[in-house]
């Protein structure tokens, strides 16, 4: 299975923080599972950060480069994807990612409920 990851869950991960669900967390360790993190979360993370908003140690990108994730990049597919999806969901950085998971045939890790809306598959972390 490929997970892709919302911003959330990978902060928890990194923080091995317990509130992350014991079914996300076995499947993000699984190794038989690709996980990948998104170009829209590096982004989301870095904005909240240079706002003020989030926390991040300096070295963040050597703790990211560390785990065993995949990178996955925004593509102009991906783009349109997000144009056409239903306005249930206000935020664009989780719309990219239901439209990478839409396109990529990945599943979704997340606490946000609205996700639920856009009919991709989802681990509730």
């Amino acid at each position: 299975m490929n997970l892709l990851l919302d911003t959330h869950v990978l902060l928890w991960w990194l923080d091995d923080n317990p509130t992350l669900s014991k079914k996300a967390k076995a499947a993000i360790a699984d190794g038989k599972n690709l996980v990948f993190v998104s170009a829209a979360v590096i982004w989301e993370i870095r904005i909240k950060q240079a706002l003020g908003k989030l926390d991040i140690p300096p070295d963040f990108r050597q703790v990211l480069n560390l785990q065993p994730f995949e990178k996955l990049d925004i593509t102009v597919d991906h783009a349109h994807v997000v144009g056409d999806l239903p306005a249930y969901h206000r935020d664009p950085f989780d719309r990219m990612l239901v439209a990478q998971a839409k396109i990529e045939g990945m599943t979704l890790v997340s606490r946000d409920v609205h996700l639920k809306k856009y009919k991709v598959p989802l681990i509730k972390a």
